[in-house]
């Protein structure tokens, strides 16, 4: 339509106000597993003075997939002062402050108005594909003119192709952080209230029915992270603690809501709280209680890591915390403990005496730790360590078995991250990478955290992304708290959701045709090492890459060849 432009582009796209995004070809499709969930974005824009200053004009939708069910959300734009370090490299997008697509906003309506000189997108993606036969399938989107009923002025379509397979089970751990804390702080409720508990199971479902999120960080007591030293964050601990007569008695009441919570959201691993404070490990977590009636803070910040007293209580406490998890159904195959968050080369004493302090209390209990530094591992102070990607290379050399992989704010150079300024395809080829060097897990430390640095201010996330200038926008937040305490996603969470769809439907081609063809089918035709320093940046590689694994996957099954 004259002085108006729609048209579509893929999930990849970050479509600024400024910028025109590539658009999709005509032959646009989207190999998918069944159960995974393809998106799409509508691109529109208003030509800049086309109409007068008064003049609006108003379209709608309508969206025809047969089978398929569409939702579609706003891609909102995010302020961002802080988006990158002064160091980048060639894979950003822009290193400016400006307004970033970021956030999805769920739709009242079919009803979208063009700003004039503004490129504005619809992500539209198709959550209930786990039913719908194989075979290939047209979307059509028609865009009519309000002003003129039944007027179509645009009609875009695309394919999504379904492969006759199911997406298999994830088995790759995942975990982000999840801040309790924070929830109470943003929406100014008390703690553990019915409206606290009410929000935090709207985070919690998200994470775990859509995001790709199975392990969930438990406090048990307050996590003793991104606390400044002394300080304090909101108490947020699941546990009560009664102290008499030199013993440690508990009530797991709360924690037992929590994990019913978790066991529904299809959250199937539970991960403990540090025991030890971050960057060091020497002193202890903020924890409460009560003793003759009284609530006092038993450990915290005054208490060093070598107190005996912390070292009774963890006596009492750590058997009766796993006896308790056991039977709500989380046994030491599904519970993780860490000692102490990012220790370096200065902290491995504080960091050993630790470990040997708590060894007993956590014999044949999994422990895992963001630790990057790989003496740590060869001198036996952690069996099962997550380096970060920028620093994992010692580790696979030597052959860590069961390795785990994080990243976050430090790893803003040549690897994958996740910031506002940094292009999608980024952040999506952690899943291929992962696939490729058999990661077990991954970490990230922000799924909710809306404080400044430290904790020592709360934030609006809509306004502040990037913890009072301490991260890039992007790191420290995967979800924002939306209104009547529901979760809105992101573009980045819905887009690492679909690396770990990569990472499933490669493991399942793996069984069908051995790992050694399917490793080949990952890199054909691209020129680059594969390594988390040197992987394809062009979002082009996904559909190529995911089109081989269909017509793969179609051969086998039509001829009925599996490698056993």
């Amino acid at each position: 339509m004259e002085g108006f432009e729609f048209y579509l582009t893929d999930s990849l796209a970050k479509v600024f106000a400024t910028w025109r995004p590539a658009a999709a070809g005509e032959m646009f499709k989207i190999n998918i597993f069944q159960g995974e969930v393809p998106a799409v974005q509508l691109v529109y824009k208003k030509e800049h003075g086309h109409q007068g200053m008064s003049l609006q004009k108003h379209f709608a939708y309508r969206i025809e997939g047969g089978v398929f069910c569409a939702r579609v959300r706003d891609v909102e734009l995010v302020p961002s002062t802080f988006p990158c370090y002064e160091v980048t490299d060639d894979n950003y997008l822009t290193s400016e402050p400006g307004l970033f697509p970021d956030l999805l906003k769920p739709r009242r309506n079919n009803v979208i108005t063009p700003i004039g000189g503004q490129y504005r997108s619809l992500w539209i993606d198709f959550p209930d594909t786990g039913q719908i036969p194989a075979g290939e399938y047209l979307i059509e989107i028609l865009i009519e003119d309000l002003e003129e009923k039944e007027k179509i002025v645009e009609t875009l379509f695309f394919r999504i192709e379904v492969t006759g397979e199911r997406l298999p089970v994830q088995t790759l751990i995942h975990t982000e952080w999840f801040h309790a804390d924070c929830l109470a702080d943003y929406y100014h409720v008390e703690v553990f209230s019915e409206k606290h508990w009410e929000i935090l199971e709207h985070q919690i479902m998200l994470a775990g029915k859509e995001l790709g999120i199975n392990m969930l960080l438990t406090p048990v007591f307050t996590p003793p992270l991104d606390t400044d030293v002394g300080g304090k964050r909101t108490t947020v601990q699941l546990v009560d603690i009664t102290r008499q007569d030199g013993r440690y008695f508990f009530g797991f009441e709360r924690l037992t809501r929590w994990c019913a919570i978790c066991r529904r959201a299809g959250i199937g691993h539970i991960e403990i709280p540090h025991l030890f404070t971050q960057w060091g490990a020497k002193a202890t977590p903020n924890i409460y209680g009560k003793e003759a009636g009284e609530e006092k803070q038993f450990f915290g910040w005054h208490v060093a890591a070598d107190s005996e007293e912390y070292r009774r209580f963890l006596e009492d406490f750590l058997p009766a915390l796993q006896r308790e998890l056991a039977g709500l159904g989380y046994d030491r195959e599904h519970v993780y403990f860490h000692i102490s968050d990012e220790p370096e080369q200065e902290h491995l004493e504080s960091y050993r005496k630790a470990t040997e302090r708590v060894a007993d209390l956590l014999d044949g209990w999994q422990i895992v730790d963001a630790l990057s530094d790989y003496s740590f591992y060869e001198q036996g102070l952690i069996k099962h360590p997550i380096p970060a990607n920028n620093r994992i290379q010692p580790f696979v050399e030597h052959g860590v078995p069961d390795l785990w992989v994080y990243y976050c704010c430090a790893q803003y150079k040549e690897v994958p991250n996740r910031f506002f300024a940094m292009p999608s395809a980024r952040n999506r080829i952690m899943g291929v990478l992962m696939y490729l060097y058999r990661i077990k897990g991954f970490l990230h430390w922000g799924y909710n955290f809306y404080n400044s640095q430290y904790s020592v201010e709360h934030i609006d996330p809509f306004l502040n992304t990037h913890a009072g200038y301490a991260f890039p926008s992007g790191d420290t937040f995967l979800v924002y708290p939306g209104m009547d305490g529901k979760p809105w996603s992101s573009i980045r969470a819905e887009v690492q959701r679909e690396g770990i769809y990569d990472y499933l439907a490669l493991m399942r081609l793996e069984e069908m045709i051995g790992r050694e063809r399917t490793v080949a089918l990952v890199m054909e035709g691209e020129r680059c090492e594969f390594t988390f320093e040197s992987y394809p940046t062009d979002p082009g590689y996904f559909c190529r890459l995911r089109a081989r694994v269909a017509e793969e996957m179609k051969r086998r099954l039509q001829n009925h060849v599996f490698v056993v």
